[in-house]
C-alpha cells in the first residue's frame, strides 16, 4: 500500500468543548495524550483536562503507603478547579469522563452554552473485560462496586450513540471502538 494508511482526524470548530467518556481503563487518557494537540488552529492552547493528571499530581506529593481512596476527594477537587478554568477560559477543551457523573456533563454542557460554544461527545465503546486489562496494565482500578456503576452509565451512553442518539444538550456524538480509537491520528480544533 502506498504512503501507509489513511490518517483519521476528529475536526471541532475552535473554542468548542470536546468530553471523551468510556469506561476506567478503556483507554480515555491514552487517546487524550496521543490524539489532542497543544495548540488549535488558531495558535491557541488546547485545555486538556484528565483526572489521571490530577491523580498523579497528588501522588507525587503523598505518601506512597496512603491509599488512593484517602486522598480522592483531593484529586476529584483538583479536576473540577481544571475542568472549571477550561470552561471559563473560552479556548478549546478536551476532558476526560468516565461516564459515570452525568452531572458532569451537563454542567459542562451549560458552561460551554454559556459562552457560545458547542459541546462534542466522543464514546469509546470497550467492553468490561478490556477495560478490566486497561486498569491492571496501568496499576491501578476501581472497586468492583465503581466499575459496575460505571458500565450501567456507560451502557446507556453507548446503547444511545450506536442509535444516532445525540445527548441531551450535545451538538455531536462519536461512537469509537477501541480499534478505531487506535487508529485516530488527531484530534484537531479550527
Amino acid at each position: 500500500m502506498r504512503g501507509g494508511p489513511a490518517r483519521a482526524e476528529l475536526r471541532y470548530p475552535a473554542g468548542h468543548l470536546v468530553i471523551v467518556s468510556g469506561l476506567p481503563g478503556s483507554g480515555k487518557s491514552t487517546l487524550m495524550r496521543r490524539v489532542v494537540p497543544a495548540l488549535d488552529g488558531a495558535g491557541e492552547v488546547v485545555w486538556c483536562v484528565d483526572s489521571q493528571d490530577s491523580r498523579e499530581r497528588l501522588e507525587r506529593r503523598t505518601p506512597r503507603r496512603l491509599p488512593y481512596g484517602v486522598y480522592r476527594p483531593a484529586a476529584r477537587a483538583l479536576h473540577y478547579t481544571a475542568l472549571r478554568r477550561a470552561l471559563r477560559s473560552g479556548a478549546s477543551a478536551v476532558v476526560h469522563d468516565c461516564g459515570e457523573r452525568g452531572w458532569v456533563r451537563r454542567w459542562s454542557v451549560r458552561a460551554a452554552r454559556r459562552r457560545g460554544a458547542g459541546v462534542h461527545l466522543v464514546v469509546l465503546d470497550v467492553d468490561a473485560t478490556t477495560a478490566l486489562v486497561g486498569q491492571r496494565a496501568r496499576g491501578r482500578g476501581v472497586s468492583a462496586y465503581a466499575f459496575r456503576r460505571h458500565r450501567r452509565a456507560m451502557a446507556r451512553l453507548v446503547a444511545g450513540a450506536a442509535a444516532g442518539e445525540v445527548p441531551r444538550g450535545a451538538a455531536s456524538v462519536v461512537l469509537l471502538s477501541r480499534r478505531t480509537a487506535d487508529g485516530l491520528d488527531r484530534l484537531t480544533f479550527g
